[in-house]
């Protein structure tokens, strides 16, 4: 009976390689945007340099290429989440955690995608105080939360979003005990909501007042930002939350997924031709668009540079408080030693790159030359 047959392997690289110019000519680009495609395009090539696995025992031999290390990568996540799952896990409060969403609504979504900087900015601060809040009032307590921003949905549209994963109580605020959270119900969504929701206004407001939205089309009309902010007053504001793992240890796993995800990954590429993608969406799920739709979606999930897509609030933002809950829990601030790139990848596939494959001798490595050097700029 014939083996069956391996499956096929897509990259997004190649999607941009064959079609980056025509996007470029129906699309105007930032240099932000440029710059992460031609990341995308040289990673893991000679054009980064790299080294060359050379075992002297049996001749084996085997190229490999630098990583362009750029966080919109779908080939740099994997080692990026490692690390942070590890750093993080020195940190981590051993105690249940909690999923809560802080999703825009879509009145807002072109606001957003005008001024993504500000927004952005306004989107976690008022998260974080709308978490505080109900910690102070319902807790008698400091929480403790873990921030990550996205901006898509599964089909690649624009979506603004936070994950936030909160701990299932608080240290009191004379830091002598744990107030736990009931094992199933953090705070009442509905409330969290209109908390959010009045947050929200209120800080786009001051944001409107500092000139933060000049220039932008919807507010050329001097009543314009009321008319949005009253529309926006009258609709519900969508909170999702739900228990995650009972264990701080298993909470880092679930979270690490959500810190380092991009807007789409190699896996969910089923077929590539030169006229249409198919990638995968949700569960069975599938969506087909055209390559230069498809780079268009993508490319519109460029953060601005230098903006942090993951902040920490409450205990997690501070060691203080924080060393006094884990005294009061029990629990200890670990130190741990940090990890080499080869012991990650081990940890993740298995193998040990210091070890030839073939015949278990020690694999030295050799540097390969640059074949081109990454420009400094985005052409």
């Amino acid at each position: 009976m014939a083996a069956p047959r391996a499956a096929i392997r897509f990259d997004l690289a190649d999607i941009v390689r064959a079609h980056r110019a025509e996007l470029e000519s129906v699309a105007p680009l930032s240099a932000r945007q440029r710059r992460v495609l031609t990341d995308i395009e040289m990673c893991r090539t000679a054009a980064l340099g790299g080294h060359l696995d050379q075992c002297i025992t049996c001749g084996y031999e085997h190229p490999s290429y630098n990583s362009c290390r750029n966080r919109h990568c779908p080939k740099c996540q994997a080692l990026a989440q490692e690390r942070w799952i590890e750093a993080q896990r020195a940190r981590m409060l051993d105690v249940p955690h909690f999923h809560v969403v802080f999703t825009l609504p879509s009145e807002l979504r072109l606001l957003a995608a005008f001024a993504r900087r500000a927004v952005f900015r306004v989107l976690f601060h008022v998260a974080g105080k709308t978490l505080a809040s109900f910690a102070r009032t319902r807790l008698k307590a400091t929480v403790g939360a873990t921030l990550v921003l996205h901006t898509w949905t599964r089909k690649l549209e624009w979506h603004p979003h936070v994950h936030a994963l909160v701990t299932g109580g608080g240290l009191s605020f004379d830091g002598t005990q744990w107030n736990a959270a009931h094992r199933a119900f953090l705070f009442p969504v509905k409330a969290m909501g209109k908390v959010f929701r009045a947050k929200m206004l209120a800080a786009l407001r001051r944001e409107y007042r500092r000139g933060r939205f000049k220039g932008f089309d919807d507010f050329r009309d001097p009543e314009g930002f009321s008319r949005l902010s009253h529309s926006l007053a009258k609709v519900d504001w969508y909170l999702y939350a739900k228990p995650s793992f009972a264990r701080g240890k298993y909470v880092l796993d679930y979270l690490g997924r959500y810190t380092h995800r991009v807007g789409l990954s190699n896996s969910r590429l089923l077929a590539v031709s030169t006229e249409a993608v198919t990638f995968r969406t949700k569960g069975a799920g599938t969506t087909t668009v055209d390559p230069v739709t498809l780079l268009r979606r993508f490319v519109q999930h460029v953060l601005p540079s230098g903006f942090h897509k993951i902040r920490y609030v409450g205990l997690y933002a501070s060691r203080k408080r924080l060393q006094q809950a884990c005294s009061v829990l029990g629990q200890r601030l670990t130190r741990r030693r940090k990890k080499t790139w080869r012991e990650h990848l081990r940890k993740l596939t298995g193998r040990d790159v210091s070890v030839c494959p073939v015949c278990g001798s020690p694999l030295p490595a050799v540097p390969l030359p640059i074949a081109r050097a990454p420009p400094t700029r985005a052409a």
